[in-house]
């Protein structure tokens, strides 16, 4: 039930912000602090979040906090001076990278850095053909909107962008699911032929290579590599958006491109990266950021300041002294065996999704339609219980969860255990 309180805010949101900005939760949940794993709300009810991956090594992380005031009171200014935090930072972070990736522009989001690496690989191949998926969000820029396939927009999608549909492999049988990759190829042949006839070339494929916002899909052995290769002979570049999949999240790699035989010429980067301060970044090759640099005279006045750094510094300090891309492997290890025994046990489940932390349940009625609404509920009855989570996926069926990197095996065991309650307690409509 809304308190006086938060129906007032909400009535001065809407009178400030307007009405149209997507607020979670029938009734819009207010919170007050976080730390760690736990989030607090107005009136003092914590709750568990099992969704944002933004405070990648926990709320308010003392560590991160920390950092990023003493920087404050030190210095904080462009990178127009020498200043060695922000050269720190880049260093520590393209250590995270094959040797192949060692240079990086630094942005103030996840859709800046997209907006950059379309700009780089169209100044690069002179073309602008664009492949993504056809279901995707990149970002909000005007170039971002017109290959937004995911989400509401206005503007209408570019003559130069081409979406493809990306198979998925879950449940199929090996025979099945090579048969969905040369059939998805076979797609993006003819995507590729479009472009070029239309006279745009290629100049990039961009995609998440978790899939993600499509539901998190598990695409056939090949398909990634063989989209990557198509897209290299007609002239263009792959660009990997890990704003959601990177940063150790999967376990077992720090980046979601390395589960694939793959290795991008450009990597984008954002939400995780300062833990909540705004940072983001393109990773890319000492030849594509020295030709760009040679004809462009790029500066971006927030990107790169020694607080920003500072913060993405303490962020890959905290994942190094906490072991937290093992322990994401470890803790996901157990979700998933305990998401597979609800799939086991409920009909509505028909498939688990995900790797590491970042994970979920594709919900499906017996006649085999989405079932969008149970996934509403589930997500409503979850904040009943004192866990956050939320949906994704084309039909809005797939439960979405990705929590702070810090949670620990009790926490983790909070979640799957109100998650297998709600899903004995819910009564699928329709």
């Amino acid at each position: 039930m809304a308190t006086p309180r938060t129906s007032d805010l909400l009535a001065r949101r809407y009178a400030t912000l307007g009405q149209h900005s997507p607020l979670f939760y029938r009734e819009p949940l207010e919170l007050v602090s976080g730390e760690g794993v736990w989030l607090t709300d107005a009136q003092g009810r914590t709750y568990l979040d099992g969704y944002n991956n933004v405070p990648h090594v926990g709320h308010a992380n003392p560590v991160v906090a920390d950092a990023v005031s003493r920087q404050l009171r030190t210095l904080n200014l462009h990178t127009r001076y020498l200043n060695h935090v922000v050269v720190d930072y880049a260093e520590a972070l393209l250590g995270t990278f094959s040797d192949r990736l060692d240079r990086l522009f630094l942005v103030n989001s996840g859709s800046e850095a997209n907006e950059l690496a379309l700009r780089l690989a169209r100044q690069h191949t002179g073309s602008t053909g664009v492949l993504v998926s056809d279901f995707s969000y990149h970002g909000n820029t005007t170039s971002l909107a017109e290959l937004t396939t995911g989400l509401t927009v206005r503007e209408p999608l570019g003559d130069h962008v081409r979406p493809v549909r990306i198979p998925d492999a879950t449940g199929l049988s090996d025979a099945e699911a090579q048969q969905e990759c040369a059939l998805a190829l076979a797609q993006v042949d003819d995507a590729i032929a479009s472009l070029q006839a239309a006279g745009h070339g290629v100049s990039a494929a961009l995609f998440d290579p978790l899939f993600s916002t499509e539901g998190l899909l598990a695409p056939p052995a090949g398909y990634v590599e063989g989209l990557a290769y198509r897209v290299r002979a007609a002239g263009g570049l792959v660009i990997a958006d890990e704003v959601q999949s990177g940063f150790g999240r999967l376990g077992d790699s720090m980046w979601g491109h390395e589960l694939f035989d793959l290795s991008p010429e450009l990597v984008t980067l954002g939400k995780p990266m300062g833990n909540g301060h705004p940072v983001g970044g393109v990773v890319t090759t000492a030849e594509l950021l020295d030709e760009f640099g040679r004809h462009n005279m790029y500066f971006n006045t927030f990107a790169g300041s020694p607080v920003s750094s500072a913060a993405g510094l303490a962020v890959l300090e905290v994942m190094a002294n906490e072991g937290l891309m093992p322990r994401a492997h470890e803790t996901g290890a157990f979700i998933a065996s305990r998401l597979r025994e609800m799939a086991a046990e409920h009909r509505l489940v028909a498939s688990v999704r995900g790797h590491g932390l970042f994970f979920g349940l594709d919900l499906v009625h017996d006649d085999g339609a989405p079932a969008a609404d149970a996934t509403r509920a589930l997500t409503e009855k979850m904040r009943e219980k004192g866990v956050l989570i939320s949906k994704i996926g084309r039909d809005d069926n797939v439960l979405k969860m990705r929590p702070p990197m810090v949670i620990e095996q009790n926490q983790a065991e909070i979640l799957v255990d109100r998650l297998a309650e709600s899903l004995a307690e819910l009564t699928t409509i329709g």
